[in-house]
């Protein structure tokens, strides 16, 4: 594939930038891929991290939507059984119905919908997800506090943390700011069962109003119930939605949850 990789990667698609071999080994190593894995690549592009991926894995899902590089994918891998090239938009093609891994260094312009798609819902077999994206997203996104809307969604289940940071110089054509690799891991114990994913994020909707109402406002709350929620936990009377980790989330819905099914269902702030 090295003759592919040079000829090509001047014409790639706006948003996409190669990891150099070296990096790209080391990704597909530090995911901790085993012999049995599932693993779906999201933007295979040239096949780069697809053959360190293939030499790991049980089997390699290499979706990629550019015809023109899905088809240098087959031909590079053509006659590898561990390598499946799905030539479809990673945003909307089918993921696998049994228990899988996603490696994928991804265009920035998708990596928020992209972890939307991965991570919203719990009962997804997702097993883990290693994904090179902007560090400023990265940091953002695994802060436990302050904590955003978007992370707070997706902690009950996922463990989120910043592996590495990747200067510019990793990739060709280099991006104008620094990468990160961001992973993913299931929870051993979830902090909120799968079931009431909905519930959960109707109560962190309804609290992250764009007005920064303290909490207990914004849920309508009483100041004695808050107080008896917030104080052993460290919180002030008027804190700030980013001011709770996820555990606090977790808790104050199980605190809310015996009396609060009516009332956050069909909040959508």
């Amino acid at each position: 594939m090295s003759g592919v990789k040079r000829r090509h990667t001047q014409r790639l698609a706006s948003g996409q930038h190669l990891l150099r071999s070296p990096l790209a080994d080391e990704l597909a190593a530090a995911a901790g891929i085993a012999g049995g894995d599932l693993v779906v690549e999201i933007g295979a592009g040239t096949g780069r991290l697809t053959a360190p991926l293939a030499e790991r894995a049980g089997h390699v899902i290499a979706v990629e939507v550019d015809p023109r590089l899905a088809r240098l994918l087959r031909r590079g891998f053509q006659g590898d059984g561990r390598v499946t090239v799905v030539e479809a938009d990673g945003l909307a093609v089918a993921l696998p119905e049994s228990p899988f891994r996603v490696v994928a260094n991804l265009p920035f312009a998708i990596t928020t919908p992209m972890l939307r798609r991965l991570l919203d819902d719990p009962s997804l077999p997702l097993r883990s997800a290693d994904l090179v994206v902007q560090r400023g997203f990265a940091v953002k996104r695994c802060s436990p506090r302050p904590c955003t809307l978007l992370s707070a969604g997706w902690l009950p289940w996922w463990q989120l943390g910043v592996e590495r940071v990747l200067p510019p110089d990793c990739f060709q054509p280099p991006p104008s700011v620094e990468s990160a690799v961001v992973s993913a891991r299931r929870r051993p114990r979830p902090l909120v069962d799968a079931a009431a994913a909905d519930d959960y994020r109707l109560l962190l909707r309804r609290a992250f109003r764009r007005d920064n109402r303290a909490v207990r406002v914004a849920l309508g709350l009483e100041r004695r119930r808050w107080a008896a929620f917030a104080r052993p936990r460290g919180l002030a009377d008027d804190a700030r939605p980013t001011q709770l980790d996820v555990w606090d989330w977790a808790a104050l819905h199980a605190h809310l949850r015996p009396s609060s099914a009516s009332r956050w269902r069909g909040a959508r702030a």
